[in-house]
């Protein structure tokens, strides 16, 4: 029942019967046209669950409408995230989720803009600026480190990423095989990782219409050690699906809607958390990049996850701009206001820039600002008592002022936002300062908060005992 109290904003992007027909093209799709299950054991998995040879041509799979149903009705609705500490701190579905960083190659100096390959202390860095920030509610896998041997690239970045903070982690891994190894260095670290959750792996199948080995292979170890899983997909309108935002949108519900049986036939109740980025091909440049279109497409995916009653996965304005610009904050703020405004439950990658090549710790910062805005957007307004309000402006009469009125002594410390980064300068203000442009002030605010880390005891002794089981990894392969 809506509250008559809260002046609530809200944003529908379906009608019941159009999600009615995604649905069913959807279905259409993996029954007659079908999708390529590269791993064996993974089709052998569906042919047991459909029990029809003919369903299975090669390595195509015809899912059946009536499999994929049934896959709709185990896999849970909700979910329970928690922190390392073992506290609940996201509920999905719920209000929008954002997180920190993706699996980019290089990272971006706050103050001159100059990339370097992503390294060791990067990852720190990034972790940290993740945990600082207060309104990023997890960490994903900031970049592929490029100083450490290539077999232990994730087992550091993961080590690191555990070292530096206590939010949830999402996890990425350059290589499918490291996976096991990576939950091993993390139970070892913390100990049983499926009771409360707090480390989630992300997987993405092959647009159009693949589930490739790998990520049924990612699939399988995750399921298997009871974790919760994000299942996402990466569709190039024009390239890789369709170009009109419906087929593209449909295609990928299709991919969508066959992860998610996979997942229940390996086990009824494991939980997925699914959704779909619609990005766009620049046919001249070879750009891939998103636009309005891309975050109307991302309220649709939300909506369809909500229809089928799973946790969702969605966009989060990333990968473009060439690092805290203007080109990257106007995405933001796009995309952070809408997916307060609709349906999305967790958006990963937020800083990366440059089509996700590249992590800004700066756009990061900014981001963490935009997010809390665009939060207070969605809360909305309260309407104010009705006598409190006749009394308030009675008092001041016609003619008035309300500066020394009750409700703004009481309120008005907390009325409005205020930034961190940017002063509120009147115009002389700005031009006794020498006319500074805003971004100084947000490469000197990120600047000094990386300066301000300092590891402590707790991070520097989970640093130590990972160290060790890196090392023990290592010699057990080679002996």
């Amino acid at each position: 029942m809506k509250n008559e109290r809260i002046i609530q904003p809200t944003i529908k992007i379906l009608s019941d019967d159009q999600k009615g027909r995604i649905h069913s093209d959807a279905l259409k799709i993996l029954s007659s046209i079908g999708i390529r299950v590269e791993s064996s054991q993974g089709r052998d998995i569906f042919k047991k669950a459909i029990g029809s040879k003919s369903a299975i041509t090669n390595d195509i799979v015809h899912i059946p409408p009536e499999i994929i149903e049934a896959a709709l009705k185990s896999a849970p609705s909700a979910l329970d995230i928690y922190n390392r500490k073992g506290e609940k701190c996201i509920h999905l579905p719920g209000i929008a989720r954002f997180g920190l960083g993706v699996t980019t190659l290089y990272y971006q100096d706050p103050e001159t803009d100059e990339l370097s390959p992503f390294g060791r202390k990067h990852v720190e860095s990034c972790v940290r600026l993740g945990d600082t920030l207060a309104r990023f509610d997890f960490v994903a896998t900031p970049g592929i480190l490029q100083d450490v041997p290539p077999d232990t690239v994730d087992l550091h970045t993961t080590l690191e990423m555990i070292a530096n903070t206590t939010k949830p982690l999402v996890i990425l891994v350059s290589r499918t095989e490291a996976l096991p190894d990576v939950l091993d260095l993390l139970e070892h670290l913390h100990g049983d990782l499926s009771m409360k959750p707090f480390v989630i792996p992300l997987m993405t199948p092959i647009t159009p219409l693949v589930i490739d080995a790998g990520t049924f292979d990612r699939m399988f170890v995750t399921i298997e050690r009871g974790l919760p899983f994000i299942y996402v997909n990466y569709g190039m309108a024009g390239a890789s699906t369709p170009i009109t935002p419906y087929g593209s949108l449909t295609l990928l519900m299709a991919e969508i809607l066959a992860g998610v049986t996979m997942s229940q036939l390996l086990q009824e109740g494991a939980p997925v958390i699914a959704g779909c980025l619609n990005a766009f091909m620049d046919m001249k440049t070879m750009v891939n990049f998103y636009d309005p279109e891309s975050y109307l497409l991302n309220l649709a995916c939300a909506e369809m996850m909500a229809f089928y009653q799973i946790p969702h996965y969605g966009n989060s304005g990333n990968a473009v701009g060439w690092g805290g610009d203007l080109i990257a904050a106007g995405h933001q703020w796009m995309n952070h206001v809408l997916a307060c405004l609709g349906t999305t439950g967790m958006a990963v990658f937020v800083g990366t820039v440059l089509g996700s090549k590249v992590f800004s710790p700066k756009l990061a910062v900014y981001a963490d600002e935009v997010i809390e805005q665009a939060r207070i957007i969605a809360r909305g307004i309260e309407v104010d008592d009705h006598f409190s309000l006749m009394r308030e402006i009675a008092t001041a009469g016609p003619a008035g002022n309300f500066l020394s009125s009750d409700l703004t002594l009481k309120n008005f410390r907390k009325a409005y936002f205020e930034s961190a980064i940017f002063p509120r300068y009147t115009m002389e203000d700005w031009q006794s300062q020498g006319c500074p442009k805003a971004e100084a002030y947000l490469s000197r605010y990120t600047k000094t908060l990386i300066e301000d880390f300092t590891p402590n005891d707790e991070s520097s002794a989970i640093i130590e005992k990972g160290e060790e089981f890196i090392a023990e990894n290592l010699k057990s392969r080679s002996g």
